[in-house]
């Protein structure tokens, strides 16, 4: 086992991300007040992701998106964000949970409130995965290398 891999530590003690979001601009931009604390690459999990996120008040988790291959859960901590679909918004409160499966509703946290909001999500991290953003001139793809590539809807590259 690798010794610089840490058995148990603080959450709190995982840096922030530096990069606050992969997005091309001007989509970047609107993650400001997002920050994600990458908690499974502290233990070099590789098959899914694990993240800290905080969202000051006014901020939101995401572009309203929809992933084809990635299964995604969040679990409220701290605050009380709002849960938007495309069909429905829902408050969400510390202790309650949501999940979100390949090609079903796109959807996203917002924070319309003067507290920070503070969950965890998880995510896999499955090759070829596509995100479609239905309000945004936005599609991403996961390539081979785990990166990803966006372009806008006529696939023109970002």
């Amino acid at each position: 086992m690798d010794k610089d891999i840490p058995v148990a530590i603080l959450a709190s003690e995982v840096p922030a991300r530096v990069k606050k979001s992969v997005y091309p601009e001007p989509y970047a931009s609107m993650m400001a007040g997002r920050e994600k604390h990458p908690l499974g690459d502290i233990f070099g999990i590789k098959n899914f992701g694990v993240n800290l996120t905080r969202l000051a008040p006014g901020a939101q988790s995401a572009l309203l998106h929809r992933h084809s291959l990635q299964e995604e859960f969040i679990y409220i901590l701290q605050g009380q964000p709002t849960l938007v679909t495309e069909t429905s918004e829902i408050q969400l409160c510390p202790g309650m949970c949501a999940g979100f499966r390949p090609g079903g509703e796109a959807h996203h946290l917002i924070n319309r409130t003067s507290d920070e909001v503070v969950y965890l999500e998880v995510g896999d991290r499955i090759k070829g995965d596509e995100v479609e953003y239905p309000r945004d001139d936005l599609l991403a793809v996961m390539g081979v290398d785990g990166q990803w590539c966006f372009r806008h809807r006529d696939g023109r590259g970002y």
